[in-house]
C-alpha cells in the first residue's frame, strides 16, 4: 500500500527527494483550465463567472441570501453550534496574542524613521465546498484578518448540494462576515482580484482549494496579495516502539481522507512498529466512509521510512519540509532541537494533528509542498502591510548628503545626487 524507504540506502536522499517532488501542486494542463477561466472572467465579468458556475457547481446564483442564510442556520445541529462557538474562542484567544509592534527610530541629528503596521482594506477569503463543509476553515481564516482591523472580509464557498454549507454561513457570521457568495473554483479567484459587477475586487485572497484554485491564485498573484499556494495536505508522523500503532494509523489515514493527492509519511527507528502501523491501516480502512480517497492517497503518496537515528530523522524532516509534524514519541526534544522545517509541529502522543485542525487553538492554513522553508501558517500578521515613514532634518541631510551624493553618481543617477546637492545648497 505504501512505497518504503531506508535511510541507510546509497540513494537515500535522491530517492526521498524525487518521491516527495513527484506530488507537483498542480500539471501544466491544469494551469492552462485555471488561465482559461481566470481571463474570462477578467474580460467578461459576472457573465464568465456564472458560465463556469452553471457548468461545475449547477448554481445560477452568486449571492448569498441572507434570509436563507438565518433559515440554514436555524437547522444547524445544535452540537455543531457549540463545536463551532468553542473553536471560535480558542483560535480568538491564542491569535490575540499575535500583536503588531510599531517602530519609532531617531538619531542624534533629529532625523525620523517609523515603520507602522496598516491592516490590509480587503480580503477574500477561500472556503472549499464541493465535496465537504468546512466551518473550521472560515474561523481559521476570518478570525486572523478580524483582529488585524480588515474593514472588509469577503467570503466565496461554492455550493453543496445546491446550497451552501449552514455550518460554514453560522462560522462566517460568529467572525461577523456579511459579505458571502455562492461561487468557488478558479473564477471565484478571478472574480475576487479583479471584480465583477457582483463581487468587488480584493487586496488579498486567502484560503485553501483544490488545484485549480491553487493555480488560479498563482497566476493572479501580483495583481493582488495571496496567502500562499496550499495544498492537497500532508502529514509526517515519527514514531517509535513506545508509540501506539493504532493511533499512527488512525492520524495518517485522518489526512489520507482529505485528498488523494495527500501526502502521509512515517518515520520511525523500529521495522515492528512500521509492519504494525501497515496492518492497522488496512484494518482502519475497511470501515471509512472515504475509503476510496484515503486508499488512493496512501497508494499514491504514502511513505514509510526507516531511520535509525534521531538526526537522520531530523535532517529527513527538514528535506520534505512538511505542513503537519507529529513527533508521536516520549522523548522527542532531541529529534525537534534539529527540525527546522514544518508548517506545524505537535508534541507528545496526544496531540493529534486532527485537534490542531479544529480546536487547538493555532492556525490550519499551513505551507505545503516543502514551502515550509519559507512560508509561516497563516496568521493575524498576514493581514497587514508595514510602511516607513522617514524624516530627515536639516542637520540631517547636511550630514548624511555627501555620502548619498557618492553612491548616487557611482550608480551613475546624476538625478538623485542632484535632489540632494540642491537641499545642501549646492
Amino acid at each position: 500500500m505504501t512505497y518504503r524507504l531506508d535511510a541507510n540506502s546509497k540513494n537515500f536522499q535522491k530517492d526521498l527527494i524525487k518521491k516527495v517532488n513527484k506530488r507537483s501542486v498542480f500539471s501544466y494542463k491544469d494551469y492552462n483550465v485555471a488561465k482559461k477561466i481566470v481571463f474570462d472572467v477578467k474580460e467578461n465579468g459576472d457573465k464568465a463567472v456564472l458560465k463556469y458556475e452553471k457548468k461545475f457547481n449547477k448554481n445560477d446564483k452568486l449571492k448569498t441570501n441572507y434570509k436563507n442564510t438565518i433559515k440554514n442556520i436555524k437547522k444547524l445541529n445544535s452540537k455543531v453550534k457549540k463545536s463551532i462557538d468553542f473553536a471560535f474562542q480558542r483560535i480568538l484567544s491564542f491569535h490575540k496574542n499575535q500583536k503588531s509592534k510599531d517602530i519609532k527610530f531617531s538619531d542624534r541629528l533629529n532625523n525620523k524613521i517609523d515603520y507602522k503596521y496598516k491592516p490590509l482594506n480587503s480580503v477574500g477569503i477561500y472556503i472549499p465546498g464541493g465535496n465537504a463543509s468546512f466551518p473550521s476553515t472560515v474561523l481559521m481564516n476570518a478570525i486572523p484578518a478580524m483582529l488585524a482591523g480588515v474593514k472588509r472580509i469577503v467570503i466565496v464557498n461554492p455550493v453543496r448540494n445546491k446550497d451552501q454549507s449552514a455550518a460554514v454561513l453560522y462560522a462566517a457570521k460568529k467572525c461577523g462576515v456579511k459579505e458571502i457568495y455562492r461561487v468557488g473554483g478558479a473564477q471565484a479567484i478571478a472574480a475576487l482580484a479583479y471584480g465583477t459587477k457582483t463581487i468587488k475586487r480584493v487586496d488579498k485572497i486567502v484560503g485553501p482549494g483544490n488545484i485549480y484554485v491553487a493555480a488560479a491564485k498563482k497566476i493572479v498573484f501580483g495583481e493582488v496579495g495571496i496567502d500562499m499556494i496550499a495544498g492537497p495536505s500532508e502529514i509526517t508522523v515519527v514514531a517509535d516502539k513506545s508509540s501506539n500503532a493504532k493511533w499512527v494509523a488512525a492520524d495518517l489515514i485522518g489526512q489520507a481522507e482529505h485528498d488523494i493527492n495527500a501526502q502521509c509519511i512515517l518515520i520511525s527507528k523500529n521495522k515492528k512498529l512500521i509492519d504494525k502501523v501497515q496492518k492497522e491501516l488496512e484494518i482502519q480502512l475497511k470501515n471509512l466512509p472515504r475509503k476510496k480517497i484515503a486508499l488512493g492517497s496512501l497508494k499514491k503518496n504514502g511513505l514509510f521510512i526507516f531511520a535509525n537515528s534521531d538526526k537522520k530523522i531530523s535532517d529527513i524532516i527538514n528535506i520534505i519540509a512538511p505542513e503537519h509534524l507529529e513527533l508521536s514519541v516520549d522523548k522527542y526534544q532531541s529529534i525537534l532541537k534539529n527540525v527546522k522545517n514544518a508548517g506545524s509541529i505537535c508534541t507528545g502522543k496526544y496531540s493529534a494533528m486532527a485537534v490542531t485542525d479544529y480546536c487547538a487553538g493555532s492556525n490550519h492554513t499551513l505551507p505545503t509542498h516543502s514551502s515550509a522553508k519559507f512560508f509561516s501558517g497563516l496568521s493575524v500578521f498576514d493581514f497587514f502591510k508595514r510602511i516607513s515613514y522617514i524624516n530627515i532634518s536639516k542637520k540631517g541631510i547636511e550630514t548624511i548628503g555627501e555620502k548619498v551624493i557618492n553612491l548616487a553618481t557611482y550608480e551613475g543617477l546624476d538625478g538623485h545626487a542632484r535632489s540632494v546637492k540642491l537641499r545642501m545648497g549646492e
